[in-house]
C-alpha cells in the first residue's frame, strides 16, 4: 500500500485567480484536506485588477503564487503555471471548484494503469446542487458546426457515469495532463484567451497518439450557475472567434470550408439577426467583432502555433 509522499509521483495542481481570491481560498481549503500526499499547489493571479492576491499566500504559505503583469487568459494563466511547476502530472483545475478529499488517487492511477492517457477527466457535479452532473465525458466534434455536449449534463447522480472510458475531452474546470505529453505537444494554445483552448489541446495531444478519458470514479464540484451561466458579451465575442479559429487550425480541405461557410454565413447571420431582435447590442457587437477578428488576422501566422514548454521551475 502507497502510504508515504515518496509512494506516488508528485502532482502539480495550477489554478487561476481573477479577482476571486476568497472563491480560491475555498478551493485551496478543500486542497489541504484531500488525502494525496505528494502535491505542489501554484496558484497563477491574472494581473487582477481589483484584487489583492497576496492575501491568498497570506493564508496558504504552502502554495507557490505567481502574479502575471498582465491578464493572460485561461490558457496563458495556465502556461505560467506550467513553466513553474515540477510534478510528473499536472492538474489544472479551475478555482471555483472544490474537491473530495480521495479526488486525486483515482486519477493518478488511471495514468499508471494507462500508459495511453494523455488527458483524464474526473466527473464534476455542481456545487450548488451536488447531486446534479455537468460532465461526465464529452461527445465527438461537430467537424462543420465545431460544437459538442457534455455527457450526462444536468442529470441527476444515480452512479450511471461510474464506469471509466475514452472520452472526446477533457473538461478545462478540472484536466489532469501528465508531463511528458506536454513536453511532446507544447503548452495551451493562449491565442484562444478563453474558451476551446482545452478542446484544441486535447485534439492535438489526440494526434500525438495518446487518448483522452474521463475517471467517473473521482469527482470535484464546481460553482458555475446552471440556472444563468455567464451569458456576457466578452463570452459572445470569444466563442464566436475561436470555433472559426478552432477550424482554420484545425481543419483541412473541403471539410475546412464548409465549416466555414458554415459558422460565418449561416450560424453567423442566424445570431446576429437574433442578437438585433433581442434588442441585445452589446451582444451583436461583441459577435461581429468575432467574426471580423479574422478579416484582420488572415495572415496570423501565430494562429498555428503552440506555445513550447520552456521551463524554469525543474
Amino acid at each position: 500500500m502507497k502510504d508515504s509522499a515518496r509512494d506516488w509521483p508528485l502532482v502539480s495542481v495550477i489554478t487561476v485567480n481573477y479577482n476571486q481570491s476568497q472563491v480560491t481560498f475555498d478551493l485551496l481549503a478543500s486542497l489541504r484536506k484531500i488525502s494525496y500526499l505528494n502535491i505542489e499547489i501554484i496558484v497563477v493571479d491574472n494581473a487582477s485588477p481589483n484584487d489583492n492576491p497576496d492575501s491568498i499566500k497570506s493564508n496558504f504559505p504552502e502554495i507557490t503564487l505567481i502574479k502575471s503583469s498582465k491578464n493572460l487568459g485561461f490558457a496563458g494563466g495556465n502556461n505560467l503555471g506550467i513553466e513553474k511547476s515540477t510534478g510528473d502530472y499536472l492538474l489544472f483545475i479551475n478555482n471555483d471548484t472544490e474537491v473530495p478529499a480521495g479526488f486525486l488517487e483515482p486519477l493518478v492511477a488511471f495514468f499508471q494503469a494507462h500508459p495511453d492517457a494523455g488527458v483524464v477527466s474526473p466527473k464534476i457535479r455542481y456545487h450548488h446542487t451536488p447531486e446534479m452532473i455537468q460532465y461526465a465525458g464529452y461527445s465527438e466534434l461537430n467537424p462543420y458546426t465545431i460544437r459538442n455536449f457534455s455527457i450526462g449534463y444536468k442529470e441527476i447522480d444515480n452512479n450511471q457515469y461510474d464506469t471509466d472510458r475514452q472520452t472526446a475531452f477533457g473538461h478545462g474546470a478540472a484536466m489532469m495532463v501528465p508531463r511528458k505529453v506536454i513536453e511532446k505537444v507544447g503548452m495551451m494554445p493562449d491565442i484562444y484567451f478563453l474558451y476551446y483552448e482545452e478542446i484544441d489541446w486535447g485534439w492535438k495531444i489526440r494526434k500525438a497518439g495518446y487518448q483522452n478519458y474521463y475517471v467517473g470514479n473521482s469527482v470535484i464540484f464546481h460553482k458555475e450557475s446552471i440556472s444563468t451561466g455567464k451569458n456576457s458579451p466578452l463570452k459572445t465575442y470569444y466563442m464566436a472567434r475561436n470555433r472559426i479559429l478552432f477550424t482554420r487550425r484545425n481543419s483541412k480541405g473541403l471539410q475546412k470550408w464548409i465549416s466555414l461557410a458554415y459558422q460565418i454565413l449561416i450560424a453567423g447571420t442566424k445570431n446576429l439577426l437574433l442578437h438585433l431582435a433581442k434588442g441585445e447590442k452589446k451582444h451583436f457587437k461583441s459577435y461581429w467583432n468575432g467574426l471580423i477578428w479574422h478579416l484582420k488576422n488572415l495572415g496570423n501566422e501565430n494562429i498555428h502555433c503552440n506555445p513550447p514548454l520552456n521551463q524554469s521551475g525543474r
